[in-house]
């Protein structure tokens, strides 16, 4: 109890068929908001949604239902910053969904700056997330966006964007593969035509929480970077080159549904989209040499000359086996850490485009 956990309602007006009727809206946040494992800013409880465009006008009679009020901070991304700008007497803030980049591109924070301007003040909160792959066809859902360096470059961005407040997507959507917690089976979708255990099932993704306490606290300082109390490295990458097995439908861009980034993205070869490469990053405590090895290849050697974080990566380039990842000083390995085998081909003949994450504390 105490840990400062707080949680805050974030309502799906697309994920159950049906908007939310005003009425239930009110009663959860009427029963809810008053305990204090709700989250509040500035004493206020902060509520938040998953688009529900058609239904901004119960939000006057929804915040005059609440004793005290709420603090608005919709996602609402389907309008983009020209049409939330007109909504700034209903907000107080917003929240986007563009934190995947469109295509063969790394993510920019050109998108987060023009949500932050059009809100004139208002309180912006920005989408952090490591990955973006689905495949599940009856769902209309099969594409996979760009994550490679995301998880990292992301957090810079933040640092330069200075948001008010920070929304990692997410916990526990396996289904989306930006899943940071624990693989948890009962919660891995697995519906006809929507089965998205191939693609999840040891594919665990842990090692990215190995970084989050200091970006956390970098972000929460203003940019500050904190003492590196343990060195640590974090690793991720596919079992496979893309383009080694079949795509399995999938597309690059999100070229069904309508909801992302205001539209229908174009088609994108989903193996040009991704990179065929090992993403890390380690945190040191003085200047070292980072060697990363794939099966019995020949190590490739990086320096990691601030304290701090640093961010790498390196090609496949065909090769195979266990990935060795060692951090290096004064001749001596203070950390070490083996992942996965990179794959020829993937079993199943389909390559599966999620994340192997891996990570290692001293």
């Amino acid at each position: 109890m105490g840990s400062g956990f707080k949680l805050f309602f974030s309502f799906d007006y697309l994920g159950g068929g049906q908007p939310w009727v005003a009425s239930d809206v009110i009663s959860l946040l009427q029963t809810y908001t008053p305990n204090t494992a709700h989250f509040k800013y500035h004493n206020v409880p902060l509520v938040s949604t998953f688009e529900g465009t058609n239904n901004i006008g119960d939000w006057a009679h929804i915040r005059a239902s609440v004793p005290g009020g709420i603090f608005l901070v919709p996602d609402w991304s389907s309008l983009g910053p020209g049409g939330i700008s007109s909504q700034l007497s209903i907000i107080d803030g917003a929240f986007s969904w563009d934190m995947w980049p469109n295509g063969a591109n790394n993510m920019t924070d050109v998108p987060d700056k023009a949500w932050k301007a059009a809100l004139h003040g208002k309180a912006y909160m920005m989408g952090v997330s490591p990955w973006f792959f689905t495949n599940l066809p009856g769902y209309n859902k099969a594409w996979v966006w760009r994550g490679d360096d995301l998880w990292h470059e992301r957090w810079q961005q933040v640092l330069a964007v200075k948001p008010a407040f920070v929304e990692i997507v997410t916990w526990n959507d396996y289904g989306e593969s930006h899943y940071i917690g624990p693989i948890y089976n009962d919660g891995i979708p697995r519906a006809p035509n929507a089965n998205a255990h191939p693609y999840v099932d040891n594919m665990p993704h842990d090692g990215w929480r190995q970084l989050l306490p200091y970006y956390i606290a970098q972000y929460k300082s203003g940019g500050i970077a904190p003492t590196v109390v343990k060195e640590k490295v974090s690793f991720w990458y596919r079992l496979t080159a893309a383009a080694a097995g079949s795509n399995g439908g999938v597309t690059g861009n999100n070229c069904l549904s309508a909801i992302n980034l205001g539209g229908y993205q174009s088609y994108a070869d989903p193996n040009t989209v991704v990179e065929d490469k090992i993403f890390f990053t380690v945190l040191v405590k003085s200047p070292s040499t980072i060697t990363v090895q794939i099966g019995g290849g020949i190590p490739v050697t990086f320096k990691a000359t601030r304290v701090g974080s640093n961010h790498f990566s390196t090609p496949f380039n065909g090769q195979t086996g266990f990935v060795k990842i060692c951090i290096v000083r004064n001749g001596a390995t203070v950390l070490s850490s083996t992942g996965a085998a990179i794959q020829a081909h993937p079993k199943s003949g389909v390559t599966n485009y999620n994340a192997w994450v891996g990570g290692a504390s001293t």
